[in-house]
């Protein structure tokens, strides 16, 4: 078998062909990476190449586990540039990050170059941070897998408690390999029989694109049908909480945004002890174009589970008509990282394969 400094020759070969197109990385490391490669050997990662989010990325914990187990970071992909709205559209530093799929739209924010650089193969693996669906949206709309962790989990700079780690790969199974070496965990067989599950559409608030209602809507059904869910009548009515997560990312918190999350997290701990997942929509709206979101939150779906702390995964879902890519939120009690992998790997064996 050949030693994994091969793969790191590889993916470095990719971005020097590709990423003048993407604009997915703000630095690559190609002699510090061969030599982490050389250095590697006999670690049960040795050699794996993977990306880090922002040029602090490297520091980050989750990058520190991979590396210690043999991976080699080989660069840090784009995050927005200095100035832009927290609403990020994959401004980098060295040109705008396109989406792989469409150069038109964004790959979606803050984690852009991440998912750029996993969707267009680059590299398998890439980590990122989630504050409010800084991992999830861009996953769902780069055709990814995306984990935002429970909060609290690992460990994070963020003081408000809202940002948690997470990673980006090419599959639900890929990310199996950020759980034994980050999480220290072995992610469970997937489930032999069908796992009951709530579906929301717009968790009783948001408003979302009718394109993207109808992919999930037949990404869920599929799933029911083949056996993976059993879908649980009840929904899942949420409160908004835009103004419970402005307030906590402000430092103030308000009455009103207190009370939202209280009663949210009340709504949420009743359906997670009846049942295990929640599927939503990922994002309520597809990737827009690169002058921004315009008054569409597109994190509408996502800042719930900032606020509430849940795990929380996208998996590629299909296309919109427009051929844009439409992820499906994976949703699973608080601590259960594991069960939500095994049950995102579940789905993706029976959802159609999204692949450039």
């Amino acid at each position: 078998m050949a030693h994994r400094a091969d793969a790191v020759g590889q993916a470095l070969e990719r971005i020097g062909r590709e990423d003048p197109r993407l604009c997915a990385f703000l630095e690559v490391w190609p002699e510090r990476a061969r030599a982490g490669a050389e250095a590697a050997r006999g670690l049960p990662l040795a050699g794996m190449p993977f990306a880090v989010k922002g040029r602090a990325g490297v520091r980050a914990y989750a990058a520190r586990r991979l590396a210690g187990a043999g991976a080699v970071p080989v660069g840090s992909t784009s995050v927005p540039g200095p100035g832009t709205p927290w609403q990020t559209w994959g401004q980098g530093a060295l040109g705008r990050t396109v989406n792989p799929w469409r150069a038109d739209r964004t790959p979606g924010g803050s984690s852009a170059g991440a998912a750029a650089a996993v969707a267009a193969g680059l590299v398998d693996l890439a980590t990122g941070g989630d504050g409010a669906g800084s991992v999830r949206i861009p996953a769902a709309w780069c055709g990814v897998f995306g984990l935002k962790t429970t909060n609290g989990l690992l460990p994070s700079p963020d003081r408000t408690g809202l940002a948690s780690a997470g990673v980006l790969a090419r599959s639900a199974a890929g990310a199996g390999v950020f759980a034994r070496h980050v999480l220290d965990v072995a992610v469970p067989e997937a489930p032999t029989g069908p796992v009951a599950a709530v579906f929301s559409p717009d968790l009783g608030y948001a408003e979302v694109d009718p394109e993207v209602a109808a992919v999930v809507g037949r990404a869920v059904r599929r799933l029911a049908a083949a056996g993976v869910v059993r879908l649980v009548d009840g929904g899942c009515p949420l409160l908004d909480p835009q103004e419970a997560w402005l307030s906590v990312r402000g430092g103030a918190v308000s009455p009103g945004g207190e009370e939202v999350r209280r009663a949210n997290d009340a709504v949420l701990d009743a359906l997670f002890a009846r049942t295990p997942l929640l599927l939503t929509p990922t994002t309520p709206n597809r990737p827009h174009g690169h002058d921004g979101p315009g008054d569409t939150y597109s994190t509408a779906l996502t800042w719930a589970f900032n606020l509430s702390g849940h795990p929380a995964a996208s998996v590629p879902a299909g296309f919109t008509p427009d051929g844009c890519p439409v992820g499906l939120q994976l949703v699973a009690e608080r601590g259960a990282d594991a069960e939500l992998l095994a049950a995102a790997r579940a789905v993706e064996r029976t959802l159609p394969a999204v692949r450039l």
